[in-house]
């Protein structure tokens, strides 16, 4: 397909714009740069509650509760939504409008969390933020007014990544289960030699230097690894039903489309979902892309329509 209308201009604009990319940045600047195009991430709807907590190891959550709570109503199920940003940018202030958007349209309870970033906190240390963070909302949902009996992980990006391996994990941790895994444009591996990644390595918004350099800081000294690397893992067999979005214009998409056909391998249900036109963020960048904000609504819509439906 061509490239939609709106990533046309934003793909223009970069060309007259020429701006530095993430990796010529550096980690300080780029977070404030990334905090700066706040004015770009669309429309944050007023929500019924919104409460920041802290875990017990000092990670930051927030939760966000659209319904108004009454006696009578049903606990939410809950969606747990870990920000991208390639393990460095982001956090929860910059997804605030995205997690708004998902508690309005999919009806579940949304929980951010802030996991520490990379390079500070080097793998595994993302992965066991957000996983202490699944641990937390269980033991906590009844006093939190929500159901963790209906969880769902949500990844975009970088953080489609950590959604996997807190999904791999939960999977050993039977008082545990997660209903649903949602991975938006996530990053899985780091192979900068696909098609995509050679096709748009550069003028497309994300970079092929600026992933390498995301690897670079999450993964510190180490090497790749079944522990760092999705669709190196043993087995993906047990893992929740998944739904998978890639944006055509993406160094990520191979990857994305070539994970969710590793899940389907596997026995996964997998819905996969490629956004024709787009390019990659076009979700969290809603204020630019109108797509963003329908693709996100029939996203969420799905996401309530899995969790509320009890079987």
């Amino acid at each position: 397909m061509p490239l939609h209308p709106q990533s046309q201009a934003f793909i223009d604009l970069l060309a007259e714009q020429n701006p530095p990319g993430w990796e010529e940045l550096g980690v300080k600047e780029a977070r404030e740069v990334f905090v700066s195009f706040e004015p770009m991430f669309g429309a944050a709807p007023a929500v019924g509650r919104v409460e920041d907590h802290v875990l017990p190891s000092g990670v930051g959550i927030r939760l966000y509760v659209h319904q108004a709570d009454s006696d009578e109503s049903e606990p939410p199920p809950v969606v747990m939504l870990f920000h991208g940003g390639g393990w460095v940018l982001g956090s929860i202030e910059t997804h605030d409008a995205i997690c708004r958007r998902l508690a309005v349209h999919s009806g579940c309870a949304v929980v951010s969390v802030d996991y520490g970033r990379s390079p500070e906190n080097v793998c595994p240390g993302p992965i066991d933020d957000c996983y202490a963070a699944i641990e937390f909302i269980s033991q906590q949902a009844g006093g939190l007014g929500i159901d963790a009996s209906r969880l769902a992980v949500v990844g975009d990006c970088a953080v489609g990544h950590l959604a996997t391996f807190a999904a791999l994990i939960a999977r050993y941790h039977s008082g545990l289960a997660i209903a649903l895994l949602v991975l938006l444009y996530p990053v899985i591996q780091p192979n900068f030699e696909t098609e995509t990644y050679m096709a748009f390595a550069e003028g497309h918004g994300l970079t092929r230097a600026s992933m390498q350099w995301f690897w670079k800081n999450f993964l510190g000294d180490q090497q790749p690894s079944p522990s760092s690397v999705p669709s190196q893992a043993e087995s993906l067999a047990g893992l929740p039903p998944a739904v998978v979005l890639t944006a055509e214009y993406d160094v990520l998409r191979d990857e994305g489309a070539s994970y969710a056909n590793q899940l389907k391998q596997a026995g996964v249900d997998v819905q996969y979902r490629q956004a024709d036109g787009m390019l990659h963020g076009f979700l969290h960048f809603a204020g630019l892309f109108d797509p963003g904000i329908a693709i996100g609504k029939e996203i969420a819509e799905e996401i309530g329509k899995r969790l509320l439906t009890r079987s």
